[in-house]
Parts: structure tokens; C-alpha cells; sequence
């Protein structure tokens, strides 16, 4: 069993800044790529910014250059920390972590995630 556990975010005006962190705790053997994902009212869910074990990032073109993604894998934890925010990014945000998890019979690989965490952003 591994629980991915979300904090940060809140209700802020357009420009300020949010940082959100996200936690897995379990019979983890490894993590590998995390991620940051959100979904607004009435649209799909969309990948927001990802990131790899190493530490390569990947980000939506709607947020390039304004959130950052980052881990510390010794925490198992990773951040997202959001700048010069819009009404648009208004969305529940939730993590994401592909994690080798230990079973009893050895190791298996799945995906886990947290439990949102509302960003309103007013203008």
C-alpha cells in the first residue's frame, strides 16, 4: 500500500504565488516519474508538469516558465511551486507517482494519487 499525501494551495489573486507538496509513504522500493496534473470545472483532466527520477522535467506549454516542478527523493516528495498565477489556473491539482512498490512476492509497478488540493486564483 503506498498513499500519496497532498498539501498547499489555497485561494489567492492573479500574480501571487502557491507552493504545493505531495508525500508517498508505503512499501515503497522506488519512485519513478511524478507528476503534477489538474482539472477545472468541466474540462478533462490535464498533465500540468512531470518529472523524472533523474530529475528531467517535462511541462505544459501553458505553464512553462511560471511553475516548477522539483522532488527531493530522499522525502519521496515532490513540489510544485507556482508563480505569476492566472484565473485559468484555477483547478483542483492533484499528484501523481509511478512507484515499484515491495509485495509479498517481490516488486510490482503502479500508479498512485493524492487527493487534490483546490487553487482558486481570482483576478
Amino acid at each position: 500500500q503506498v498513499q500519496l499525501s497532498q498539501s498547499g494551495g489555497g485561494f489567492v489573486q492573479a500574480g501571487d504565488s502557491l507552493r504545493l507538496s505531495c508525500t508517498a509513504t508505503g512499501r515503497i522500493f522506488r519512485i519513478e516519474d511524478m507528476g503534477w496534473y489538474r482539472q477545472s470545472l468541466g474540462k478533462e483532466r490535464e498533465l500540468v508538469a512531470t518529472i523524472t527520477g533523474r530529475g528531467d522535467t517535462r511541462y505544459a506549454d501553458s505553464v512553462r516558465g511560471r511553475l516548477t516542478i522539483s522532488r527531493d527523493n530522499d522525502k519521496n516528495t515532490v513540489y510544485l511551486q507556482m508563480n505569476s498565477l492566472k484565473p485559468e489556473d484555477t483547478a483542483v491539482c492533484l499528484c501523481n507517482a509511478h512507484v515499484i512498490v515491495v509485495t509479498n512476492e517481490g516488486t510490482t509497478e503502479l500508479d498512485y494519487w493524492g487527493q487534490g488540493t483546490q487553487v482558486t486564483v481570482s483576478s
